[in-house]
């Protein structure tokens, strides 16, 4: 799947006109984000099948349907949201003026500001709804699966730390890069299912999701070319190892699947991702004649807002709904099913809307007197940010000393980066 060149691709090279200010952004990567995000949202609000039988609540997957795991091949948007992410830090690390440090200060900012919201409404809220007779194990699963959502930003902070690297290396090596990131998911994937040792796979976090990562720069610098090429060898190559190898169907864990592609990913997520990015430079031109500036200038700057609480706006709804008034979920694909999900999808909007007024403001971190920090000093708030992120991703909100210490972490992080700095 050799794909990348070093000469300019106009087709599906990122938009720069003479004279453009430094500062342009890429519809097409804003799209991405946004589109992302948007499917994300979807798909959670969509697939889960809940039932309460009066003291649990038990959680199930409509995607688990026999078949339609194919249909995550399209709707697991990670691949793509960290394709995005890839290009979107390089045109920003390539316009910055100031040092590398001060970047990555700013960038952890951005990521670790909105949690304090978040920390600061669901440390609290689990003990508040327990005195008011609120059952403890539905609780429990909302309090933890909120606080799990944030492995993205646990990886995602992985990607941003070593950008200044990454992209040095991707301008000496070039292609070399996403290659041995890409061999080394083979030799962990390898490592994993010969000797049954599973948790040897968590080292595709690293190769997996930053060759993706990767792959953006080449976008950025209008090197990315041959997308069909991508196309039909990433998906083809994914439909090998599915049909071949140990890798199930379906790019999302499902309830009682033996291995997953995504916890920990594995080679075919990589595949299918190639396959994926391939798909998308290839609508770009069409993406791009839509009449979406609107929308992504609106939905643009509350991304994070949206992935930070279209969850505890699901769980609202699943509380009152399904707990209170005991209506469980009908059979996924029936007549009622669908019948209900207006209802449903409605109900979640609701809910949504105030959380995403009440919210988006935290997107942008305040302006505050703290001093420049070194390499030292940035990397120790990198640490810091990432150890906060990591605790509140395993163990979540659910009562306990957990939720302090992550946020104890994600502040000690925030004081010791440079909040004068953009990106």
């Amino acid at each position: 799947m050799t794909v990348l060149l070093d000469r300019p691709a106009a087709t599906v090279a990122p938009p720069r006109a003479a004279g453009a200010r430094r500062t342009a952004r890429d519809p097409f990567i804003d799209l991405l984000r946004v589109f992302g995000m948007a499917l994300i949202v979807f798909q959670h609000w969509t697939i889960p099948v809940l039932s309460y039988d009066g003291v649990r609540l038990t959680t199930g997957n409509a995607l688990a349907t026999p078949g339609v795991w194919v249909v995550t091949w399209i709707s697991q948007v990670m691949p793509l949201v960290f394709f995005a992410g890839g290009a979107a830090n390089a045109i920003s690390f390539g316009r910055w003026d100031g040092s590398p440090q001060r970047w990555l200060s700013a960038r952890l900012r951005r990521l670790a500001w909105p949690l304090l919201p978040l920390a600061a409404v669901w440390i609290p809220l689990p003990h508040i709804l327990l005195t008011l007779g609120v059952p403890a194990q539905p609780l429990e699963v909302g309090a933890k699966l909120t606080g799990q959502l944030l492995w993205f930003l646990a990886v995602y902070l992985i990607a941003v730390t070593v950008m200044p690297y990454a992209h040095r290396l991707h301008e000496r090596y070039g292609l070399l890069v996403p290659a041995a990131l890409a061999a080394g998911a083979v030799l962990t994937d390898v490592a994993r299912f010969s000797t049954g040792f599973d948790a040897v796979g968590y080292l595709n976090i690293v190769f997996v999701w930053l060759a993706v990562h990767q792959l953006g720069f080449f976008y950025a610098e209008g090197r990315l070319r041959l997308p069909w090429a991508m196309l039909a060898g990433g998906f083809g190559v994914g439909a090998l190892l599915v049909a071949y190898g140990p890798y199930p169907g379906s790019m999302i864990g499902l309830p009682g699947a033996e291995v997953s592609n995504m916890a920990p990913p594995t080679l075919a997520m990589l595949a299918v991702g190639v396959g994926q990015i391939g798909l998308a430079v290839l609508l770009r031109p069409l993406l791009l004649r839509l009449p979406l500036d609107r929308l992504l200038d609106w939905a643009g700057p509350r991304v994070m807002t949206v992935y930070l609480w279209h969850m505890p706006a699901l769980f609202a709804v699943t509380g009152v709904v399904v707990v209170l008034l005991g209506v469980e979920t009908p059979a996924p694909g029936s007549g009622l099913w669908f019948a209900g999900w207006p209802l449903w999808f409605g109900m979640l909007c609701l809910v949504m809307w105030p959380l995403l007024k009440g919210f988006a403001r935290f997107e942008t971190p305040p302006s505050l007197p703290y001093g420049q920090a070194g390499w030292g000093g940035t990397l120790g708030a990198a640490v810091l940010v990432g150890a906060g992120v990591l605790t509140l991703t395993v163990g979540g909100f659910a009562p306990g000393g957990g939720p302090f210490l992550g946020v104890l972490a994600l502040l000690g992080g925030l004081l010791t980066t440079v909040p004068r700095a953009r990106a």
